[in-house]
C-alpha cells in the first residue's frame, strides 16, 4: 500500500470519515441485498443484475480500503506551522491575473481536497505551487499550457477568511 502523507483540512477529514462510515453502513448493506436478490433469479453466470452488484460491491469496497489509508496518513493542516502572512496549506488567497485582469480567489488545500469547481486548488497544482510562501503583492509566474502566466497575490486569508495577522500581532493577543 501507499503510505503517502495525505495533507488535509479539519473539514477535509470529517467529509472523508462521514463517506467512510456512509460507504460501511448505507452503501454495503444496499449492495449486499441486491447481491441477495439478484442470487434469487437463477443461473449466475447469465445473471446481470448479479454481476452488476458485484461490480458494485468491489468499487464500495476498494473506495473503503482507500478513505481508510487516506485517514491513517493524514496529515492535518495545522496553520500554527506557517507563517500567517505567507500563502501556506489551509489559506484563502486572492489573486490577479496581470494580463487579463482576472480576479479569482481559492482555499489552497492538499490534492485529496483539490476542488477547482469549488474554488479549493492544491498545494501540488502549478499556480498552487507558484504561490506557497509567497506574501501580499508578491507576483509569481506560473506555467500553463497557453504559457507563462502572471498573477499578483491580492489578499491572503485564513481562519474562515479573515485578513492574515502577522505572527507577531498574533502571538501578541
Amino acid at each position: 500500500m501507499n503510505d503517502k502523507e495525505i495533507v488535509l483540512t479539519r473539514e477535509g477529514l470529517a467529509k472523508l470519515e462521514h463517506e467512510l462510515d456512509d460507504l460501511k453502513t448505507v452503501h454495503r448493506k444496499e449492495v449486499n441485498d441486491r447481491i441477495r436478490q439478484a442470487k434469487e433469479y437463477g443461473d449466475l453466470s447469465e445473471n446481470a443484475e448479479y454481476e452488476d452488484a458485484k461490480q458494485e460491491q468491489a468499487f464500495i469496497e476498494g473506495r473503503i480500503i482507500k478513505i481508510e489509508q487516506m485517514i491513517r496518513n493524514a496529515k492535518l493542516i495545522d496553520e500554527t506551522d506557517y507563517a500567517a502572512d505567507e500563502v501556506h496549506l489551509g489559506c484563502t488567497v486572492k489573486v490577479k491575473e496581470m494580463g487579463s485582469g482576472d480576479v479569482y480567489e481559492f482555499s489552497i488545500v492538499g490534492s485529496a481536497e483539490a476542488d477547482p469547481v469549488n474554488r479549493r486548488l492544491s498545494n501540488e497544482s502549478p499556480l498552487g505551487r507558484a504561490l506557497m510562501g509567497h506574501k501580499k503583492g508578491a507576483t509569481v509566474d506560473v506555467s500553463t499550457p497557453r504559457g507563462l502566466t502572471k498573477y499578483k497575490i491580492e489578499q491572503i486569508s485564513h481562519n474562515g477568511g479573515a485578513p492574515a495577522q502577522k505572527k507577531a500581532a498574533k502571538k501578541a493577543s
